[in-house]
């Protein structure tokens, strides 16, 4: 058995810091990922820059990429308009977000969650050579409606798994739900689609994330998102934490003699690239 995992620093890690990395220092740090193992990840955002500042750029970011076969970049959209940007950018993946709850899609997407729903099907219908994901934010815990019913999640994963996609991320935004709560949520949508495949994207609050990540692989899960440095939240989440550090998660599953692909000498000098750009990038405007 081996785990893969999806690096989100430039994405989730860098949203919610108080500056503005620019492109190159960008690319930078997605060349230390890959050169340390990293096959997977999350280089940025087709948002509002307006809004959030730090993903502004994201056109210029998918061309100074240095692709690679072996690597993927996925790119998020929130909306329709974000994924005619991506695609036209040249995003070949696209990473298409909503939220469980909507308390947390009004104050991250403008709308509730199912008007946010219908306005990504119409996209990923206009886009039939894409290849797209989804993700689904506050699956588990809502920083304003609390906790999310099972159902309401299976609800969501329905929408996205009826839209022709079959990769499918579950996020605890907030960091806060205990990991029983996360496998009782994750088994209801299994069962109630199977053929999908499940990812984890896994804040820390309460350093609970590597239990849930022990108790996920038991149960078969084997994808997983992380962030270079521990990095990340949600500027739209109230109280969001920084997601599960892609160098814990590495050596926490090679202590268990589970492979990666990932070298840890290598890993934590792109972990100090994304600390020194951090470090020399300027604040928002």
């Amino acid at each position: 058995m081996s785990v893969t995992i999806t690096d989100v620093v430039l994405r989730d890690g860098l949203q919610d810091e108080a500056a503005v990395v620019p492109v190159a220092d960008r690319v930078a740090i997605a060349e230390a990922l890959v050169a340390a193992g990293l096959r997977h990840l999350e280089a940025g955002s087709f948002v509002n820059p307006a809004k959030v500042p730090q993903m502004a750029g994201a056109e210029d970011l998918v061309a100074a990429l240095p692709h690679q076969d072996s690597v993927r970049y996925t790119f998020l959209a929130l909306n329709a308009r974000g994924v005619r940007r991506a695609v036209a950018a040249g995003a070949r993946d696209v990473l298409v977000v909503a939220s469980a709850s909507s308390g947390h899609s009004r104050a991250n997407a403008g709308r509730d969650s199912d008007a946010a729903l219908d306005d990504l099907a119409r996209a990923a219908a206009e886009h039939p050579g894409t290849a797209f994901r989804a993700g689904i934010s506050t699956a588990f815990v809502c920083p304003f409606d609390g906790a999310v019913a099972p159902d309401r999640l299976v609800a969501v994963a329905r929408r996205f798994a009826a839209m022709g996609i079959r990769r499918i991320g579950l996020a605890d935004t907030l960091g806060t739900a205990p990991p029983d709560q996360v496998m009782t949520s994750l088994a209801h949508v299994r069962d109630a689609l199977p053929d999908v495949e499940l990812s984890l994207h896994l804040h820390n609050a309460h350093g609970q994330a590597l239990s849930t990540v022990d108790a996920a692989i038991e149960a078969g899960v084997t994808l997983f998102d992380s962030a270079a440095g521990g990095y990340g939240g949600c500027p739209f989440a109230p109280g969001a934490h920084g997601n599960i550090a892609t160098e814990d998660l590495v050596a926490h599953l090679h202590a268990r003699g589970i492979p990666t692909g990932i070298d840890e000498d290598v890993l934590s000098t792109a972990v100090a690239t994304v600390r020194d750009a951090l470090r020399r990038a300027p604040a928002p405007a």
